[in-house]
């Protein structure tokens, strides 16, 4: 699962990373969490985890300030979570995670894409079941048993790991995410932490092969086209 998913994450970061939107949505993401749980990172530990997010995938001191200082004030707007599922091109597992300020703009603009790419959008629960929520973290090394001891010592619940050509991903409860992220601080000293983060994880993959490529991939540009979309997660590998 791990060298799955990393091509997966792959290339899903190559679509997401070439949108000239991806500041913006990191803005509206940060804005909505401090609101919610307050803007100091200490205390807002998903502020946190999301700040130290944004500044890996580079996104600038000033843009996550301003999403802060935002949050800070009065008034501004109220965005709610809308989640999506249903079956994309190839039959695979589709969830669509969104920021809205518009339900019915947001679910049309979502179920378009679905619909131009001979893909299904389904109700809620159709396919999160095959997945599972949870912390990844992925770095160099080879020390499966070091470091599964230096998680378990540190009261880790941790789902699974593996070591594959010379990359090691651990999977654990998403609750347990700063526990695993501290532990392996500690124990790689300074080799750094190539991917952390929350996502869902899919339990089973679903190969997806001749023209139903294309049709994924342009299911994919489109969903990321959407200036509401903040997170697309699929079961797809494509064939």
């Amino acid at each position: 699962m791990g060298r799955s998913f990393e091509v997966r994450k792959a290339s899903m970061a190559k679509t997401q990373g070439a949108k000239i939107k991806v500041y913006s949505k990191y803005g509206k993401e940060i804005y909505v969490c401090a609101k919610n749980g307050g803007s100091d990172p200490e205390s807002n530990l998903s502020l946190r985890r999301l700040m130290e997010k944004a500044k890996k995938d580079q996104v600038p001191g000033h843009v996550i300030d301003k999403a802060l200082d935002k949050a800070n004030g009065s008034g501004g707007e109220n965005y709610e979570v809308a989640r999506y599922e249903g079956f994309g091109p190839g039959s695979c597992a589709v969830i669509v995670d969104c920021l809205t300020d518009n339900n019915s703009r947001t679910y049309m603009d979502v179920r378009q894409c679905f619909v131009k790419n001979d893909a299904k959008i389904g109700t809620p629960g159709a396919v999160s079941h095959m997945f599972e929520h949870q912390a990844v973290f992925q770095f160099q090394g080879t020390d499966e048993e070091g470091t599964l001891e230096t998680l378990v010592m540190a009261d880790v619940d941790v789902s699974d790991i593996e070591a594959d050509e010379g990359v090691i991903t651990v999977f654990a409860p998403h609750t347990e995410f700063f526990k695993v992220k501290n532990a392996l601080s500690d124990f790689l000293g300074d080799t750094p932490i190539d991917l952390e983060e929350i996502t869902f994880v899919p339990q089973i993959d679903t190969e997806v092969s001749g023209d139903d490529v294309e049709r994924f991939e342009k299911f994919l540009d489109m969903l990321n086209d959407c200036d509401d979309v903040q997170n697309v997660y699929h079961n797809a590998e494509l064939v």
